[in-house]
């Protein structure tokens, strides 16, 4: 649902429905005092005269940088930006060609307009594929004195290029002053409690969301690993404005006359989508199609952004192509990653019931839809579920998903199109983001615990698998102990609802980690708090669990000897899963089966047509290899003779 905090300072100034596009390597932390203990790596005062380190945006700002002694916060001097004909224009300091990726560093300085300040601090970068992606991290810097930024956490990947913070906003002149690169201290996370994904691993999955950015952060992947490795969403970079690459749509159409075949990238999503394959953890596609967070020229005549938009039948044609290409795409590049859940259709409606207005999104994040814009009502929902259908990977399951699932308007309109997909056999289940309020009380919380429950037996029902998507829990801006008591009691009994549903809920996913990475910094509403330290309300959900005792995995068996002997011989070399067909779906069913047997281990037949290359050798990661060769056309044939 909500943008995964990528501003942590700017908390209270991002709407649920935030269309600036995502930057996944940054961050934004508050007045961390850590900041005080970590390695100052760059320092300006410019009392030296130097502003060299600093630059205009480009070619087209007519920004023009100084040192000046008309204004400063200490000593006599600061940085003068001057000249500015566009309110984009601004003093930028790059990050690339002078500080390292995937490690974490707080930048602070101080701005002051000549005459009002006005100012946001943003970030730019350039991705893979040569687009230049841009987010505000701290907004709203208004006021007639010097204003400060304090300890704004970056970080960058080794994949972006062109990486810079600068200031922004108005016309008038901007004097900078004290600005500094600290690199964030590491620290270690608390080892002697127990994994929340280990108490709950005979019941469901436990996950969360990150970004790249989190990648830089040793703690917070430290907290993943021990917590929420049952399950990754990947916050930002898979939802549609992420994957749709404008100018490739509008490349190819020119080239081919033909606009109804989208072209995506996974780029942004590549680190954390890396470190899922490499750390072997599931993850929850999040989301194909959705209202919010994609561009309105996807609905436009030439992928052009003030084109006329497009028919209902056209935009079917893309649709179908772009989730073909989503899937087909992903499970390319990631034949090993278990991409378990995907949540087809996100917020589709409104709190009534009701389908959201027609209209362009916009830049200000409306709820407007372009969907309904082109359909008309929300007849799109459908065959997006009937092409997630059709083109998902082989265990996948389909999920419609929202917020404020609970209020009786929207809960009976989602319920109501669950029986009937459920009937056509389109979806699997709902997805119940759970972006909750504990308030000053239970007796305030917004949902109760008893509204959260009532909600859960109605959907489980329905005999559709359930998922907790997106929770957390908020507390009053500014919260004392007493806050977090009731938070704690809140998300207790919360969990214990959701517990009480174990049987149709598969997994429970928090959406982010630490309370000052959250999308709700100022309202601390997860389990861990900034310096990686479990709350009180991580304690009230594990209280009365134990860690159970959990079945060593065993080696898949390279010898198996089946009851029924017929069964072992081979059908057809290489199809793994049986289908009839070898793919690069058998690649993946051998590298699921390998690396958790009881999960996905193969039946006899498929152990035996699995043994395709060295024949009598096993089931063994060459095999998997075989066959992405062959959907290589790297060979021809299986079985493949590697032994000499």
């Amino acid at each position: 649902m909500k943008n995964l905090k990528f501003t942590r300072c700017a908390a209270a100034v991002l709407a649920a429905a935030m269309t600036v596009s995502a930057a996944p390597a940054v961050y934004a932390a508050d007045g961390d005092s850590s900041a005080a203990t970590g390695k100052v790596v760059y320092s300006f005062d410019f009392e030296d005269g130097d502003v060299s380190a600093f630059c205009n945006r480009g070619e087209n700002d007519t920004t023009e940088l100084s040192a000046s002694d008309e204004a400063s916060v200490s000593g006599s001097k600061s940085l003068l930006a001057s000249g500015r004909s566009k309110d984009w224009n601004g003093p930028a300091f790059r990050l690339d060609d002078k500080l390292k990726p995937y490690t974490e560093y707080y930048i602070s300085a101080k701005i002051k307009g000549r005459y009002y300040t006005g100012a946001t601090f943003s970030f730019q970068y350039t991705n893979s594929d040569g687009e230049t992606k841009y987010s505000n991290l701290v907004q709203n810097l208004s006021g007639s004195d010097w204003m400060s930024v304090e300890n704004v956490k970056v970080s960058f990947t080794d994949e972006m290029t062109g990486v810079y913070v600068y200031f922004e906003g108005g016309q008038d002149d901007l004097f900078i002053d004290d600005f500094t690169v600290t690199e964030v201290p590491s620290v270690e996370i608390e080892q002697d409690i127990p994994g929340l994904k280990d108490v709950f691993a005979n019941d469901f999955k436990v996950g969360t969301a990150i970004v790249p950015g989190d990648l830089s952060s040793k703690p917070t992947t430290s907290l993943v690993e021990k917590h929420f490795s049952g399950s990754i969403t990947v916050g930002n970079e898979m939802k549609p404005d992420s994957v749709l690459n404008q100018a490739a749509c509008q490349a190819y159409f020119e080239e081919t006359g033909d606009d109804t075949v989208p072209q995506i990238s996974f780029s942004a999503a590549k680190p954390v989508l890396n470190y899922c394959r490499d750390n072997n953890i599931p993850v929850r596609v999040h989301t194909l199609v959705w209202h919010s967070q994609t561009p309105d020229w996807f609905f436009k005549e030439g992928y052009t952004n003030d084109g006329e938009w497009v028919s209902k039948e056209k935009m079917l044609k893309r649709m179908e192509n772009y989730i073909k290409a989503y899937f087909e795409t992903l499970t390319e590049l990631y034949p090993t990653v278990d991409f378990y859940a995907c949540d087809v259709v996100n917020e589709a409606w409104l709190e009534d019931g009701k389908p959201r207005q027609p209209g362009e999104q916009g830049s200000g994040g409306s709820s407007k839809s372009a969907w309904v814009q082109v359909f008309g009502d929300n007849s799109f929902i459908e065959p997006a579920f009937t092409f997630a259908r059709k083109y998902a990977p082989k265990g996948c399951k389909l999920y419609y998903n929202d917020y404020n699932e609970y209020m009786d308007g929207k809960m009976n309109a989602i319920i109501e199109m669950a029986k009937d997909f459920k009937e056509k056999g389109i979806i699997d289940g709902i997805g119940m983001q759970s972006h909750l309020d504990a308030r000053q009380s239970l007796d305030a919380a917004f949902p109760s615990v008893n509204m959260y429950n009532k909600a859960l037996d109605k959907y489980c029902e329905l005999g559709l698998d359930i998922q907790v998507t997106e929770l957390d829990a908020t507390t009053p801006e500014n919260p004392t102990e007493a806050d977090f008591k009731v938070q704690a009691d809140y998300y207790k009994g919360i969990w214990d609802a959701i517990y009480a549903h174990k049987d149709n809920i598969s997994a429970v996913v928090l959406w982010g980690i630490t309370d000052d990475g959250s999308w709700r910094a100022k309202q601390h509403p997860l389990l861990f708090d900034a310096q990686y330290k479990a709350k009180s309300a991580f304690y009230s959900i594990i209280d009365g669990h134990e860690v159970p005792d959990i079945k060593p995995t065993e080696p898949v068996p390279t010898d198996v000897e089946p009851t029924d002997p017929i069964a072992a011989e081979v059908t057809l070399l290489g199809d793994a899963n049986c289908d009839g067909v070898v793919t690069i779906a058998d690649s993946t069913a051998i590298l699921q089966a390998l690396g958790n047997p009881d999960k996905y281990g193969l039946s006899a037949q498929g152990a035996a047509n699995a043994d395709c290359c060295d024949p009598g050798s096993g089931v063994l990661p060459s095999d998997a290899l075989a066959i992405q060769k062959i959907d290589a056309k790297e060979i021809t044939k299986l079985p493949e003779i590697t032994e000499k």
